[in-house]
């Protein structure tokens, strides 16, 4: 259809040219046709009796060969003689995932127009930061940007994803790897082969320059639970296997694992918990006692439990748990990887907690301990 418009406007600039000229165009293929379009403006505008047409013809011409060229997700204007693209709503089949209609390389402005303003903002793993959109944990997104404001990272628990395989988070891991194909097994950085495989939790790909690694939910028949998508940009920012201790990192993986188990929390249909800063202390003692003492258990090496913890820091509660993670890259894996143990999945989901906090400190190697202390006041 798009074709049979422009050879119709073609043939309505072949006449006013013959009309003038006395010749028509020769077939030249639909980029050589424009070249001949535009050469002979410069003879047509020469000439007054054509002057008021001639901007208007080749504006639908141009337009309509951006189109034909698959140009169709750009608005189309000129200034000063010059085509000006314009951002619009693009089609999902423009890229192989697109998380809530958005996709790596769309502009924060695009994204921000779609959803709002962030909700939280705070550093990852690779030294840049997850911007966190939601509508009280609905349609929860963290996306990333580089500093051209360009999305460069994608995550979401939630059912948002568009394939151009058709997948959706009610498929499961045979699915994705019937369409996908095999997962890749790590990521090289120099001599180094980070591993990506990780007991069927979750499969990691490459596709055109971007690392897709999809969660799947152990209880839920390996249904997808989580797609996290990450231009080999933003992987090769971090060195090593973590990303770099700091002060703001720590803080940014204690809010991202409350984020994020709000989010899950929502999608199994249980109440928002509320941030305790009264208990968070306590949780990051923990986290820094097992970091630098170098064990892993709810019990410390002075025999106190969890339970024993908060109260000697004085939190009262009626009822209270704790889960623990450790050596996890991020937020995302440490919660997908506790949304697969039993124990933990349950203090996730339980009923009855009301409260979160979120505490976390890393050991000599910039491995992060996670404890997470869940609170009935």
């Amino acid at each position: 259809m798009k074709l049979l418009k422009l050879l119709a406007f073609l043939c309505i600039v072949g006449f006013i040219v013959y009309f003038f000229y006395g010749e028509t165009y020769q077939d030249a293929g639909l980029k050589g046709v424009q070249e001949e379009i535009s050469n002979d403006f410069v003879q047509l505008k020469e000439n007054p009796k054509l002057q008021a047409i001639t901007d208007t013809v080749k504006q639908e011409i141009t337009l309509f060969y951006n189109q034909i060229m698959n140009k169709e997700n750009t608005d189309t204007s000129f200034e000063n003689g010059e085509t000006v693209k314009k951002p619009t709503l693009h089609s999902p089949e423009q890229q192989d995932f697109s998380i809530h209609n958005i996709e790596i390389g769309d502009n924060k402005s695009f994204v921000e127009g779609e959803l709002g303003s962030s909700k939280r903002i705070s550093m990852n793993e690779y030294g840049i930061n997850w911007h966190t959109y939601h509508q009280n944990y609905q349609n929860f997104l963290m996306v990333a940007y580089n500093d051209k404001e360009q999305v460069i990272g994608l995550y979401t628990n939630q059912d948002l994803l568009t394939s151009s395989y058709h997948l959706t988070m009610q498929n499961n891991q045979e699915d994705v790897r019937e369409k996908l194909g095999k997962p890749i097994e790590g990521i090289r950085k120099g001599f180094t082969i980070y591993q990506t495989a990780h007991n069927n939790e979750y499969d990691t790909y490459l596709f055109d320059q971007n690392y897709v690694t999809i969660f799947y939910d152990l209880h839920q028949e390996n249904k997808i639970t989580g797609i996290q998508i990450i231009t080999e940009s933003m992987e090769k920012r971090k060195d090593g296997f973590y990303g770099k201790a700091s002060d703001q990192l720590r803080n940014g993986l204690e809010y991202q694992l409350f984020d994020l188990t709000n989010a899950s929390r929502v999608v199994h249909g249980k109440p928002i918990l509320t941030w305790i800063d009264e208990a968070q202390e306590t949780a990051r003692a923990h986290s820094k006692d097992m970091a630098v003492n170098q064990y892993f258990s709810h019990d410390n090496l002075r025999g106190e439990s969890p339970f024993d913890r908060l109260t000697n820091d004085g939190i009262s509660y009626r009822t209270a748990g704790e889960n623990l993670a450790s050596g996890q890259t991020s937020s995302i894996f440490a919660h997908e990887g506790l949304m697969n143990s039993s124990g933990h999945r349950k203090n996730i989901l339980h009923n009855d907690f009301k409260q979160l906090t979120v505490g976390v400190a890393f050991d000599d190697e910039n491995k992060p301990y996670y404890t997470e202390n869940f609170i009935t006041k």
